[in-house]
């Protein structure tokens, strides 16, 4: 087209007025051309792309969306933080986590000791207690729930490299102490900073020291979950020998105020499951003592 204008206003011959027509007829030609030409390409495009803005998303283009904000996220990690978080820090937490397998497969010292069948291991009666924690802090504004879990997840930590120590294996208090304490330091150490190694020791700290109220709280729980569960042994009869002998080591050391009477609520229905009463105790709050 602008080839044709050129060509019109190359040749001197057409009169003013030829030329000023022609231009006009070959302007809106042009102009006709490219209306045409948005006309055929407009349906195929803009309707679909208001489509594409207005339509509600699917979960595929979520779940497109979430791994390319995933990628971003990576992409922006810094070269120093990669390795890291790679290799280190992952080898340390497999580490981790392959010693703690034996607080799986460390059976209770105290049940095997009694003949229990089939007794729990170590991390059984971590869990519960853990539960225990959640639930008897909850509503107590004076505690620290948070803490009082963590405290019951770390509290025999050391036990799965030393072993579920208890007075009747011939290990004097102090001993065990230095041997669990080594433990930790070993733990925290694997670990480090950035997986909480520290805190991890600091709260086992805690609650050996046993000075805080959510340590008082969580060592009275350690207690009731024992006799709690020396009262399931005997109702599902896994025991050959009696299972007295656990109730009485708790009588005159209960901490908290909680831990005496969800004991007495244990030892009551103990009481009401036993054909002879006489060799239960008959008055547990005899016992409510502390340290």
């Amino acid at each position: 087209i602008i080839g044709s204008i050129a060509f019109f206003f190359h040749h001197r011959t057409l009169d003013r007025m030829q030329a000023h027509s022609t231009v006009i007829y070959l302007v809106s030609l042009f102009v006709v051309v490219v209306a045409a030409a948005a006309a055929a390409f407009a349906p195929a495009t803009v309707p679909s792309l208001v489509f594409q803005l207005h339509r509600r998303p699917s979960q595929q283009s979520c779940r497109n969306f979430a791994s390319h904000v995933e990628i971003n996220n990576i992409n922006k990690m810094s070269d120093q933080d990669a390795p890291n978080i790679s290799s280190s820090s992952a080898k340390s937490a497999i580490d981790f986590l392959t010693l703690t397998t034996n607080l799986k497969t460390t059976k209770r010292t105290g049940w095997i000791r009694q003949g229990v069948r089939q007794p729990e291991s170590v991390a059984d009666h971590m869990y519960r207690m853990t539960l225990m924690a959640m639930i008897s802090s909850f509503s107590r504004s004076q505690l620290d729930t948070n803490k009082c879990i963590k405290l019951a997840l770390v509290h025999d930590l050391a036990e799965a490299k030393v072993g579920d120590i208890t007075p009747h294996c011939g290990v004097s208090d102090g001993d065990k102490y230095e041997m669990e304490l080594n433990t930790m330091n070993q733990i925290s150490q694997m670990l480090g900073p950035s997986l909480a190694g520290e805190e991890i020791l600091s709260l086992w700290k805690e609650y050996e020291e046993g000075t805080t109220e959510e340590a008082k709280l969580v060592k009275d729980l350690d207690k009731l979950e024992m006799i709690l569960q020396a009262m399931e042994y005997e109702n599902e009869g896994c025991h050959e020998e009696s299972l007295e002998g656990f109730f009485e080591s708790t009588k005159g050391k209960w901490r908290t105020e909680l831990g005496f009477r969800w004991a007495e609520e244990i030892v009551s229905r103990r009481r009401l499951r036993k054909k002879d009463d006489g060799n239960v105790t008959k008055n547990y709050a005899e016992g409510k003592g502390g340290d």
